[in-house]
C-alpha cells in the first residue's frame, strides 16, 4: 500500500483503526502539574480521566509540534508512500500550521487536510479515509472525496456538568451556574470549526434520546453510506445508554457504528464526564 495517513491525537478514533499499519497518530502534548504528557503514550484516556477527577484541574495542551511532522513525514516519503495529514480544526489549535510548515520543508506528495473538526468529529473523517483507501480507491479519489463530506461532519457532544466549560471560558459562568442549578443537560453542536449550544434538556434519558433524534433527523432519507462514531470519556453509563439508543434505532439505517473514547486533549477543556456521537455523510 502506497499510501499513508497521519493524524494528529485531536482526532478520536477506534481503536481498531488506530492499530491499522497504513495509520500514524501524532500525539499532542499535555501538560499537568508541571509535567509533560505525551497524549496516548505516556498517560492512557483512563489513566487521564482518573488524574482529573482527583485534582479537577484543567490541564493545558499544546499543540503538535514541526518536528513532529517534519521527522514523520520524512521517513514516509523515504519510503515512497504518498500522505494523506489530517489535523484537528485549525481554528482551534496551531497544529495544522505546523504541518503546513513541515510540508513546505518536505519533498514528496503530501495532503493537508484540515478537518476543521476535533474529536470524534475529526475522527470520523479519519474513518471515513481509512474506509475508502480499504476499498481501494485512489489518492487523488480519496482527496476529492474528502473535499466532497468535510462540510458535513459533524459532532454532538454532552458533558455531565458544565465545571470544565466554565472554567475553560467555553460558556458564561451565569449560564454554568443556572444549567447545573436546574440539571439543564447542554448538547452542543462543532461543525466546520463552530462550537455552538444545539439544544437544552433535563435529564439524562432526554439528553440520550434527544442527541440520536438530533442525528436521525440529519443524516437523511438514504443513511447507508453513514458511518456514526460514539464515545465517551469516563462518562460510562450514560454512554452505554447512549450505545443501547443509538444501536436500537439507528443499526440497520447505517453503515458502521464505532465506539471510542475520548482523548485527553479534547476532555482537558469539556471535562472527562462527556458523550458524544459524530457523522458526516
Amino acid at each position: 500500500m502506497d499510501i499513508k495517513i497521519i493524524c494528529d491525537s485531536l482526532c478520536d478514533i477506534p481503536d481498531e483503526i488506530s492499530a491499522k499499519e497504513y495509520l500514524e497518530v501524532i500525539p499532542l502534548t499535555l501538560i499537568m502539574d508541571g509535567k509533560e504528557y505525551r497524549d496516548g503514550i505516556d498517560i492512557t484516556k483512563e489513566e487521564f480521566y482518573d488524574m482529573v477527577s482527583k485534582t479537577n484541574e484543567i490541564p493545558k495542551t499544546s499543540q503538535a509540534t514541526y518536528m513532529q511532522f517534519k521527522e514523520v513525514f520524512d521517513k514516509y516519503i523515504s519510503e515512497g508512500k504518498k500522505i494523506i495529514c489530517m489535523t484537528g480544526s485549525s481554528t482551534a489549535t496551531g497544529t495544522f500550521q505546523s504541518a503546513t510548515l513541515a510540508k513546505g520543508d518536505t519533498e514528496g506528495e503530501i495532503y493537508l487536510f484540515d478537518t476543521k473538526q476535533l474529536s470524534l468529529g475529526a475522527g470520523q473523517l479519519v474513518v471515513r479515509t481509512s474506509q475508502m483507501l480499504e476499498e481501494g480507491m485512489s489518492y487523488e479519489e480519496i482527496k476529492e472525496n474528502l473535499e466532497n463530506i468535510k462540510d458535513s461532519a459533524q459532532i454532538l457532544f454532552a458533558p455531565a456538568s458544565f465545571d470544565f466549560l466554565k472554567k475553560s471560558g467555553r460558556v458564561p459562568l451565569t449560564t454554568a451556574v443556572i444549567g447545573n442549578m436546574l440539571n439543564i443537560k447542554p448538547i452542543f453542536k462543532m461543525a466546520m470549526g463552530e462550537i455552538n449550544l444545539d439544544a437544552k434538556v433535563r435529564g439524562v434519558k432526554k439528553l440520550v434520546t434527544k442527541m440520536v433524534d438530533l442525528v436521525d433527523e440529519r443524516i437523511g432519507s438514504d443513511p447507508s453510506d453513514v458511518t456514526i462514531l460514539i464515545g465517551r470519556g469516563s462518562n460510562e453509563e450514560n454512554f452505554l445508554k447512549l450505545k443501547e439508543e443509538v444501536e436500537a434505532r439507528l443499526k440497520d439505517k447505517v453503515k458502521k457504528i464505532y465506539s471510542v473514547k475520548g482523548g485527553a486533549c479534547v476532555c482537558s477543556h469539556t471535562g472527562p464526564d462527556i458523550i458524544a456521537i459524530s457523522f458526516s455523510k
